[in-house]
């Protein structure tokens, strides 16, 4: 379901259920060593995702241990993401002179908990669902809105190596349906904060655009910006022009 969201220079592997084998690197197996048997599996099916995606690139298995902020750290050359919710695992690789950077996200769909769309929306975002919601009432927007919402942090960590709060990035949605009729459509990203040339430089221009789909039981985003060629030159990102509260850190 991820691939159809992504473009062809991106592998994805998913699956729903788990990977029992290969077993993890010894590195791995440390990083979980303490985990629950739920994270531990959830641990596990991701790096062996992950690893079959590697190798669709000519890539061998190798330790893929996490960041400071828990982020895959994948091979140099490569960017890439991973995701899982109930009963569903994706990874997605490509190589970095495709693309500057990937973010992907699988949610169940289903309802946000009561508080949590207001502690992850601006009050514009959640008029726009409104809307979306009285012609769409069987996409759960706000889980989209929220998954969308990942899918950028992915993107922007890696790029930019500092947080970006929920606040921090305005998104709006279009919606049409596929050939099979389930509903999807794009979203497009407005970065509300100075953006350091780390990322500007990559991936360029005002904002970005996703893609989103909702079926079979989950909702999924993707963000795919493409690298910028050599020669291209960096143009900056500038603010939207909402002032907004960064985090701390």
């Amino acid at each position: 379901m991820m691939r159809r969201l992504l473009p062809d220079t991106v592998e994805v592997t998913e699956v729903r259920g788990e990977l029992t084998a290969p077993p993890l690197f010894a590195e791995e197996e440390a990083v979980v060593a303490r985990a629950v048997d739920k994270r531990r599996r959830e641990f596990a099916t991701g790096r062996r995702c992950a690893r079959l995606s590697l190798a669709a690139l000519g890539l061998p298995a190798q330790p893929l241990l996490p960041g400071p902020q828990g982020e895959p750290g994948w091979p140099a050359g490569v960017v890439g993401a991973m995701s899982h919710c109930e009963g569903y695992r994706v990874a997605a690789v490509a190589r970095a002179t495709d693309l500057a950077a990937l973010g992907v996200d699988a949610e169940t769909a289903a309802r946000l908990p009561d508080g949590v769309l207001e502690a992850v929306s601006l009050p514009e975002e959640r008029d726009d669902l409104a809307r979306h919601g009285r012609t769409a009432p069987e996409v759960p927007w706000d889980r989209l809105l929220f998954s969308a919402k990942e899918s950028v942090y992915k993107v922007w960590f890696p790029l930019a190596r500092r947080p970006l709060g929920f606040e921090e990035a305005r998104l709006r949605f279009t919606r049409e349906r596929d050939v099979a009729g389930a509903a999807c459509g794009t979203f497009q990203v407005g970065l509300l904060v100075p953006v350091p040339p780390e990322f500007s430089g990559p991936v360029g221009g005002a904002g970005l655009t996703g893609r989103w789909l909702v079926d079979e039981g989950l909702v999924l985003t993707a963000l795919a910006p493409a690298a910028r060629r050599s020669g291209d030159g960096p143009r900056p990102v500038e603010p939207t022009g909402r002032a907004a509260v960064r985090h701390p850190g």
